[in-house]
């Protein structure tokens, strides 16, 4: 287990389009599809990282807190399943379900997607406004497995709050810590 920052992409880059499975129905989506109407949280993340685990069920949290807020959340795995089968899209779409996730889990095979958004770790988070803007780019709070921090996403959710409530959000952001994503 490899502790990799995120590469903070700089605040304002407009999201990169994709066209990806969603491993929970097996349909190409694209990013203009399930963008949100107030903002959208694109997530890096997969099934074995241990990083990912610890956060998984205040992923679930934020999502369904957020979406009555026009708030739309995507997951992204991109890792090589080739070398981590764990990470491939039939265990995706079971994770997924395992997890109740409330949002899509999509499969970026090529990984161009992650590349495109400079995304480094698992989890890596990206914000970004209606007009998909990056908000904010860091971690969901400083909660790591072992280290006894409670997970509450504080970070994060202080980011969505900024933005469904149109307040300032902190451009002090720290980085997300994580697994790298493991690359071709």
């Amino acid at each position: 287990m490899a502790l990799t920052p995120s590469n903070m992409m700089p605040l304002g880059t407009k999201a990169p389009n994709f066209k990806l499975v969603d491993t929970k129905d097996n349909i190409v989506k694209t990013l203009h599809e399930l963008k949100g109407a107030s903002g959208t949280l694109v997530m890096f993340i997969c099934n074995h990282c241990p990083f990912v685990i610890h956060v998984n069920e205040e992923l679930v949290r934020l999502a369904n807190d957020y979406s009555c807020k026009g708030l739309n959340c995507i997951a992204i795995s991109s890792n090589d399943v080739v070398n981590y089968p764990q990470d491939g899209p039939d265990k995706m779409k079971q994770h997924a379900i395992d997890n109740h996730y409330p949002f899509p889990y999509l499969y970026d095979e090529t990984q161009d997607v992650a590349k495109a958004y400079d995304a480094a770790c698992t989890p890596d988070f990206f914000l970004f406004n209606g007009e998909l803007n990056l908000v904010y780019a860091g971690q969901l709070d400083g909660s790591r497995p072992g280290n006894g921090i409670p997970v509450t996403g504080e970070d994060l959710r202080s980011a969505i709050d900024g933005l469904v409530n149109n307040t300032p959000i902190r451009e002090n952001q720290r980085p997300s810590m994580g697994c790298n994503i493991k690359w071709k």
